[in-house]
């Protein structure tokens, strides 16, 4: 039987799920492990340049415990770990691909002045 929301129980539940992605670099990773792709911490950490090692590893524990991503470790020298999504974070992909379509329909008067096409206005016409 689907559960039935009210506007209050509604909005906690969004909260609840928002808390589960909620972090600077959670997403990102998200969309390097979607296709069942399975990656390696380094190769994770190649893949997004900015993240610190200290970050990566606290957001992809998060993300296990969450039941977002599986960490596989295998015992050998030197040390292999290699992520990838359990179905239920994969199943977040199509999610992801509509918020990223909806984002992309914001009409352009709308848009932030912070974005990186935004950022010579700020500049006053420098880049």
């Amino acid at each position: 039987m689907p559960k039935r929301y009210t506007p209050t129980s509604a909005a906690a539940d969004v909260e609840a799920a928002l808390r589960l992605l909620e972090g600077r670099w959670k997403l990102v990773i998200l969309f390097h492990l979607f296709g069942g792709k399975v990656m390696r911490f380094s190769d994770l950490e190649r893949a997004i340049p900015n993240i610190t090692q200290k970050m990566l590893g606290q957001q992809l524990r998060s993300l296990a415990a969450d039941g977002i991503v599986v960490r596989t470790a295998y015992p050998q020298v030197p040390p292999k770990v290699e992520y990838c999504l359990t179905p239920w974070g994969q199943s977040l992909c199509p999610t992801l691909d509509a918020i990223m379509k909806w984002a992309d329909r914001r009409p352009a008067g709308r848009r932030s002045a912070t974005r990186p096409d935004r950022l010579r206005l700020l500049n006053h016409g420098q880049a």
